[in-house]
């Protein structure tokens, strides 16, 4: 019995030794990897254009908290961007309804931003179907379409209009009417809403000019 004991517990020492082993040598080996990636091409963008009847534009959160220009300068930037597509919009006739995150209260919203009329306000985080009336809101109207612009480009952008693909709606997202604290940040954003499993076939992405 003591042979077959002093086996087994060489066996378990060495397969602990293995297991101990491999673990950093292999989160070194990734982690090496990542540092020498290389950003890929800037993903392409498409001309667009909406239905008026079934097109919703989201506002995303454009409260002075989180387009700072302190912090997103480019989100402060964007802002003449942002009323020219909302005039756009409401010229047209489309639904118009914003968003809010964290403590930040309509009184926040920047004036090219700003709500008129019966627009809707939701607040919730960065998915803005969740914890909201967003999804019921969009099919009571007969939405098919929803513009998603705002900040931040990898938060409430990101992830309201991944959800909003999700549920089957098509996506679009003009690039240069959201923003994040890094061009990185966009450019990531931009890649994964185009790349990532079941988004691509619903986002498109495009820019403030080439929308009708």
């Amino acid at each position: 019995m003591r042979p077959l004991r002093s086996a087994f517990l060489s066996a378990l020492l060495g397969l602990s030794a293995c297991l101990g082993g491999s673990g950093p040598a292999s989160a070194q080996g990734i982690y090496d990897d990542w540092s020498n990636v290389k950003p890929p091409a800037a993903p392409a963008l498409s001309h667009v254009v909406l239905d008026p009847a079934t097109t919703a534009v989201l506002v995303l959160d454009l409260a002075r908290q989180t387009c700072h220009p302190d912090t997103r300068p480019r989100c402060v930037a964007m802002l003449p961007g942002v009323a020219k597509l909302l005039s756009m919009a409401r010229e047209k006739k489309m639904t118009v309804i914003h968003t809010l995150g964290g403590h930040s209260t309509a009184a926040d919203i920047w004036p090219q931003a700003a709500m008129q009329g019966d627009e809707a306000l939701l607040k919730s985080g960065p998915d803005k179907f969740i914890h909201t009336d967003l999804e019921k809101m969009l099919r009571d109207k007969g939405i098919k379409t929803v513009v998603c612009i705002g900040a931040a480009a990898h938060g409430a952008v990101l992830h309201t209009a991944a959800s909003a693909a999700f549920r089957g709606f098509d996506v679009v997202v003009p690039v240069d009417l959201m923003a994040a604290e890094s061009t990185y940040a966009e450019q990531y954003t931009a890649w994964h809403l185009v790349n990532a499993p079941r988004l691509g076939e619903r986002v498109k992405l495009t820019q403030l000019d080439w929308i009708n």
